[in-house]
C-alpha cells in the first residue's frame, strides 16, 4: 500500500512531463508552419501564377525590331519600350466590335495594375493605314487610356511587321455607310522587359485576367 502511494506521483509527473513536451512541439510545428505559410506568401510572386490566362510563348529571343510612326509623325520603334511590359494588338479605327470591345479590356487591365501600369505600355498598330492617319490614331487611343500609343505605316510597312508575328487581316466590302471592313486576327501579344514574347490573348479575355498576368511580368 504504502509502495502504490509512493509511486503514483512519479507516474502522475511523468505523464505531465511528456504531455508538456508534445505540445510544445506542436506549438512549435504551428509556429514553423504559420512562418512557411508567411514565407510562401512573400516569395508566391516571384515564381508566376499557377496558371496563366493566355497562351504561353517560350520565346529566347525578342521580337524583331520595328519602326512605324507616331501621332506626332515621328518615328518609334519597338526597342524604344524595352524595360517595360508591351502589349501589342492589331485592329483598326473603324472596326465595329471587336477592336473597341479590346481596348476597353485593355484599358481596365491598366486600371487594375494601378501604379504598376507605369511598367507596361499598350501599344495598338493599325491594319488600316489609309484610314487610319497618325491624327486619327492618336484621338482613338486616347479615348481609351491616355497612356495608350497608336501606331501606323505604310502596307509595306505593316506587312512586315505583321508577318513575322502571324497577324491576319484582309479587307473585305461593307456596309454603304461604314465602307470596307478588314477581317483580322484579334489577339493581344504581351512581350517582356527584355522584348520576348511571353503570352498571347485571344478575344475575350477580360482585364482582370490580364492585370492577374501582368502584376509578375513587371516584376521580373
Amino acid at each position: 500500500m504504502d509502495q502504490a502511494t509512493e509511486t503514483a506521483p512519479s507516474a502522475v509527473h511523468s505523464q505531465n512531463f511528456w504531455q508538456n513536451k508534445i505540445l510544445r512541439f506542436a506549438l512549435l510545428g504551428l509556429g514553423i508552419g504559420i512562418g512557411l505559410g508567411a514565407l510562401f506568401l512573400a516569395i508566391r510572386p516571384l515564381f508566376g501564377p499557377t496558371e496563366w490566362h493566355g497562351m504561353v510563348i517560350q520565346s529566347y529571343q525578342p521580337v524583331t525590331n520595328f519602326t512605324l510612326t507616331s501621332s506626332n509623325g515621328e518615328p518609334v520603334s519597338l526597342i524604344d519600350f524595352r524595360g517595360k511590359v508591351v502589349m501589342l494588338y492589331f485592329g483598326y479605327t473603324f472596326c465595329p466590335d471587336v477592336c473597341p470591345a479590346t481596348m476597353i479590356e485593355l484599358s481596365d487591365a491598366m486600371e487594375i495594375l494601378g501604379d504598376k501600369s507605369e511598367d507596361v505600355q499598350v501599344v495598338m498598330i493599325t491594319l488600316d493605314p489609309e484610314r487610319d492617319t497618325p491624327e486619327v490614331m492618336q484621338k482613338y487611343v486616347t479615348h481609351f487610356n491616355d497612356t495608350f500609343i497608336g501606331l501606323t505605316g505604310t502596307p509595306e510597312e505593316l506587312i512586315a511587321v505583321t508577318a513575322p508575328m502571324g497577324i491576319f487581316y484582309e479587307r473585305h466590302e461593307g456596309s454603304s455607310a461604314a465602307g470596307y471592313l478588314i477581317d483580322h486576327t484579334a489577339t493581344v501579344a504581351v512581350l517582356d522587359k527584355e522584348g520576348k514574347l511571353r503570352l498571347v490573348y485571344p478575344f475575350g479575355v477580360t482585364g482582370a485576367d490580364m492585370a492577374a498576368d501582368l502584376k509578375y511580368l513587371v516584376r521580373e
